[in-house]
């Protein structure tokens, strides 16, 4: 990779194939927007200077590009002048400019490595541009060679003769321009096409016209591929999840059924996990070694410690921090709670706002009541504690180590270390009630029924 170059992504695209309000850069694929994987990915090429061309009004844009500089294209004229808006903060610049689509969520750093190496090979190039070989060409624009190899121009697919378009040589939209002849260029940009706007491309015919050297390197379409549509974004989905299972199988974790599995770009997952079928990581997991993880489970924003079982039916929610050796059954929902080692939740349970001591048991059907409705409070349950079957734990709450909840207890206030904790109602017992009870109903609706047979013997 080059010594010297800066990046520059286009971000401004309304997306109007997608139909959405949320601007196109921002639709996610595998829990992250597009235009991060972009910048993920040249980021890791370590430009000089990266900077983002986004629209007006995009200030969750300007959130999700942070820390990276940006200019606003006013007015979508095409991807030219899109181009032309950079010139206030690259306009200085002497080497190469990296230009990227902020919708293509497939790149990544090796993508880039056959326009690096025909820069290397051609170093007098003022463009080379980075194609693709498509069968159907589509939406993108031809790649037309002279007689002598150099690339001759780019024609977009709405201004293609039948000829052109049968070309199987196709733009990514990835180029490699000198920056002085970038902004010359683009400054001289005419808008007489089918679309009405600046194309980019047209630098080409420009670049040749000067008597420029321009060419081509050939990439894997299988990264390149942009994202208009979406149908385009879940086929990204599918390709981007398949290249995460492999990544984290090769990393020494088992999938018994990959293809049911969903993970996020930042999930991570130690060696020795075995995931079940169904199971669903959203941003920001953090799964240990030696887990398990049955079927149907979904975790967001948890991280699970070594030698957890997790599931099946399971749900971890945004700041569940859960030790070595938990144990979190079938129906449990944990949610901003820190579970020590060895605590077991085993069924239908649901810990939320709360802290729980080393080998706790929470017992089925019990629950942490961690809102009143307009406030969230915490529990705290010390080591050792058994939470028995069925019972409620009113916040705010301290349970002192050692400390026993009956079942069925509701719990309003705290708990000393050790001690016996009922919170119900004494049982009553009255002998053979239940029975004349329902001689009593059997009574009452065979009396019921006989009315209406009454009336009409009548």
């Amino acid at each position: 990779m080059p010594a010297s170059f800066a990046a520059l992504i286009l971000a401004a695209g309304k997306g109007t194939r997608m139909r959405s309000a949320r601007p196109k850069v921002l639709h996610e694929v595998a829990g992250r927007p597009l235009i991060q994987h972009v910048l993920g990915a040249v980021g890791a090429l370590k430009p000089q200077h990266l900077a983002v061309v986004i629209g007006p009004n995009q200030n969750d844009v300007v959130a999700a590009i942070a820390p990276a500089d940006f200019v606003i294209q006013r007015q979508p004229k095409g991807t030219g002048h899109a181009v032309a808006a950079a010139k206030s903060l690259l306009g200085r610049y002497t080497h190469d400019i990296l230009i990227v689509a902020g919708d293509a969520p497939l790149v990544t750093r090796e993508t880039f490595k056959p326009l690096f190496d025909a820069r290397k090979r051609q170093p007098n190039a003022a463009v080379i541009v980075l194609g693709m070989r498509l069968a159907d060409g589509g939406p993108y624009g031809r790649l037309i060679l002279a007689d002598d190899g150099s690339l001759a121009r780019i024609v977009e697919a709405a201004d293609c003769t039948e000829e052109e378009r049968a070309v199987d040589f196709v733009s990514s939209g990835v180029m490699l321009v000198k920056a002085p002849v970038l902004f010359d260029l683009v400054g001289q940009l005419a808008a007489h096409n089918a679309q009405g706007e600046q194309y980019l491309t047209d630098v080409i015919g420009l670049a040749r016209s000067k008597g420029l050297i321009c060419r081509t390197a050939e990439g894997d379409p299988a990264e390149l591929l942009g994202v208009n549509s979406r149908d385009e974004l879940a086929y990204a989905e599918a390709v981007m999840q398949q290249r995460l299972r492999w990544r984290a199988m090769e990393s020494g974790v088992s999938f018994t059924a990959p293809e049911t599995v969903f993970l996020c770009a930042d999930t991570k997952i130690g060696r020795d996990t075995v995931v079940g079928p169904f199971v669903v990581f959203g941003p920001g997991v953090k799964v240990g070694e030696g887990v398990s993880i049955p079927a149907f489970c979904h975790i967001v924003g948890a991280t699970i410690g070594d030698h957890a079982r997790i599931g099946p039916f399971a749900r971890l929610r945004p700041g569940a921090l859960l030790g070595t050796e938990v144990h979190i059954g079938n129906f449990v929902e944990v949610k901003n709670s820190r579970l020590a080692s060895g605590v077991k939740a085993n069924h239908l349970a649901y810990l939320g706002d709360s802290t729980v001591g080393e080998d706790a048991n929470i017992g089925a059907g019990s629950i942490t009541c961690n809102y009143d409705g307009v406030e969230k409070f915490r529990t705290n349950i010390g080591k050792g504690v058994f939470v028995g079957t069925n019972a409620s734990l009113v916040a705010p709450l301290s349970i002192g180590p050692g400390a026993m909840i009956a079942a069925g207890s509701v719990i309003t206030d705290n708990v000393p270390a050790d001690a016996l904790a009922l919170g119900r109602a004494r049982q009553r017992l009255k002998p053979g009630a239940a029975k004349a009870w329902r001689a009593r109903r059997k009574a009452e609706i065979a009396a019921r029924d006989a009315k209406p047979a009454a009336k009409g013997r009548r």
